[in-house]
């Protein structure tokens, strides 16, 4: 899957580098900080970032919760390494702990659910943008297009921000770029490369517990959303029937979380928001 045919990768990246130096200037702002999640969406966001604003200028900040992978530490922190970027490590396990004891008649024992996933996210937005406040830098959202559409973030979570800086790439593209940033060096760590996506906000959790494989998902959006394609036709493409309805049924579910997300860098011509939201 292409990002438009008129436009390839190296074009991507220099507008998305071109347009967060352009939005920080016109807000007054030189400093960015992130979440880094040993993810490749914040990985990318983070090396877009420095390209942008120089490392000097770019802070991650690691949040592992009790859910974390030791792995998703190292490898934030050997992509800050590579980058040249300061970063500081925030445990939230006792932050989600003491909350969800204040909590606990919300939540049935032993019995898991969403709602203690988005507690987790929600906590690492609330670090995040105390940092924000406290250092006057502007926080880089990292969410990318194909999650924003199947509703697959935390509103006051990991989708605030002052800026959304991939949200106009799926994530089949957040690879392809990715890519193209480690063309000439290892910039974005192999590992972060090659492991299998996942929120890691219960155990053992992957994306493909809640949506299709991206390889799947993908090219369906890309029909619906820049082919301008009807779930019908779709469906005659060879698609599986009950596939496009499930993707049409949590695109449909996410429009209330889209409406709330902020501004985002676009680099085709059917952003995931509509026109009054992009930059």
């Amino acid at each position: 899957m292409v990002l438009e045919e008129n436009l390839d990768i190296a074009d991507v990246h220099e507008k998305i580098v071109g347009k967060i130096r352009s939005y920080f200037a016109s807000c007054g702002k030189t400093k960015a900080v992130l979440g880094l999640s040993g993810g490749i969406d914040s990985a990318l966001v983070a090396a877009l970032a420095v390209d942008a604003l120089g490392k000097d200028n770019v802070h991650g900040i690691l949040m592992p919760s009790p859910f974390s992978s030791l792995h998703s530490v190292s490898d934030s922190v050997d992509l800050a390494t590579n980058l040249g970027i300061s970063y500081d490590i925030i445990p939230i396990e006792k932050i989600y702990k003491r909350a969800m004891l204040e909590m606990h008649d919300f939540f049935e024992i032993g019995k898991w659910n969403v709602a203690q996933e988005n507690l987790q996210a929600r906590i690492r937005g609330t670090i995040l943008m105390t940092y924000s406040n406290r250092y006057d830098a502007l926080l880089l959202n990292t969410s990318n297009k194909s999650e924003l559409f199947m509703g697959y973030g935390t509103l006051y979570g990991d989708l605030c921000g002052a800026m959304m800086v991939i949200a106009d790439l799926y994530k089949l593209q957040v690879y392809e770029l990715s890519s193209y940033i480690n063309r000439s060096e290892t910039v974005i760590p192999v590992s972060i490369m090659t492991k299998a996506p996942s929120a890691e906000l219960r155990p053992g959790q992957k994306d493909t517990d809640s949506l299709p494989e991206y390889k799947v998902l993908d090219p369906v959006l890309h029909a619906l959303n820049e082919e301008g394609l009807t779930p019908e036709q779709v469906i005659a493409r060879g698609v599986d029937k009950e596939l496009v309805e499930r993707i049409v049924r949590l695109k449909k579910g996410a429009a209330f979380k889209v409406m709330q997300i902020p501004p985002v860098i676009t680099v085709g011509d059917k952003p995931v928001v509509p026109r009054f939201k992009c930059i």
